[in-house]
């Protein structure tokens, strides 16, 4: 992978450096000051990172990734700066994870081993995954987890959850639902909950929609991890998940589609 630090600040950016070269096999092709300095840059050469400070001269980081987003190519953006309040902007903008100063090693080195998985995943040919198929289960069949997996093995297949002020890149394959409440959308995971400034309608756009269905006004259900359909009143259901305690309803005006889906 090719990397491009941008940081005006030398100390900084020198140590960023120094972990990547530390705890990766990622180049560092440049580092540079300035926000025009970077686009013109990008010009010329591509990168596959980027690791973005935000308060840069020139045009600051979050104008910057603007920019970066239109690019028929782009970067992954990392960004790095000591502004919590920036990470919802961040989200939005679909940058691989959000870095606070001053850097910790183990965070710094848990990011860049995910950075690493997935631009490795996002580059690996459709057809070599079509090659390798699932892994088999003791009886034979394919197991559902590892179908799972494979689905949701490019890029459409992850999504970034906010926690704290951290941007936590999770593969859709973990989100058992989502549940509308209020102005934001609660994300359940296997790895825990996470709280979205986003509507559940936008929230579910940006869902595998073959995996992911609206069952209810304030629900988005994954269907491959149901483990029970439960008969409710007026010939509707309740969905018990896998591992969690919670059920997901299906309202009436979903439950037609619903059967269709599940073949019932």
């Amino acid at each position: 992978m090719r990397a491009l630090i941008v940081e005006d600040e030398i100390l900084a950016s020198e140590e960023l450096n120094y972990l990547i070269q530390e705890h990766s096999q990622i180049e560092v092709v440049d580092r540079l000051e300035d926000g025009l300095d970077v686009l013109k840059f990008l010009q010329e050469q591509e990168v596959d990172v980027i690791f973005l400070d935000i308060n840069i001269p020139s045009l600051d980081g979050m104008m910057l990734a603007h920019h970066i987003g239109k690019f028929a190519t782009k970067p992954y953006i990392v960004f790095t700066t000591a502004y919590k309040e920036h990470a919802a902007e961040a989200f939005e903008l679909e940058a691989f994870d959000y870095i606070l100063k001053p850097y910790d090693e183990k965070r710094i080195a848990a990011m860049l081993h995910k950075l690493e998985m997935a631009f490795k995943r996002d580059h690996t040919p459709m057809e070599q995954h079509a090659e390798d198929g699932p892994t088999p289960t003791a009886d034979g069949s394919a197991a559902q987890g590892e179908l799972v997996r494979d689905m949701n093995s490019h890029t459409d297949r992850r999504i970034n959850l906010l926690r704290n002020d951290n941007i936590i890149v999770t593969d859709t394959a973990d989100i058992y639902y989502a549940e509308a409440q209020e102005k934001v959308t609660k994300v359940y995971t296997k790895n825990g909950e996470f709280t979205m400034p986003v509507s559940i309608s936008d929230f579910h756009s940006r869902l595998p929609l073959d995996t992911f269905f609206r069952c209810h006004r304030s629900y988005v259900v994954n269907l491959s991890q149901i483990r029970e359909i439960v008969p409710w009143f007026n010939n509707t259901y309740l969905l018990r998940l896998r591992d969690l305690e919670a059920e997901v309803p299906v309202s009436r005006g979903k439950v037609k589609e619903f059967r269709q889906l599940m073949r019932i």
